[in-house]
């Protein structure tokens, strides 16, 4: 999808050198790729310090249950 923006000279210079793109539109869709996987990381990762998102690996935990008696043992 094609849109119009207006950014200003200074911000676009600074897109195109952060990038290091050479053209103005593979730079700017790069830049908001970039910053939309910022922003789902950061809710992924609040979502999983707040507890509201957990992953069940069972067997990790077998895993774990079983390292923790061996450990156990040798202690």
């Amino acid at each position: 999808m094609k849109i119009t923006v207006d950014i200003p000279e200074n911000d676009l210079k600074d897109i195109l050198r952060y990038s290091g793109e050479k053209k103005k539109g593979p730079a700017i869709v790069k830049l908001v790729a970039s910053q939309l996987m910022l922003r789902r990381r950061r809710e992924l990762s609040d979502e999983v310090m707040s507890g509201k998102f957990r992953v069940r690996l069972p067997d990790w935990e077998k895993s774990r249950q079983r390292e923790r008696e061996k450990n156990a043992w040798n202690a």
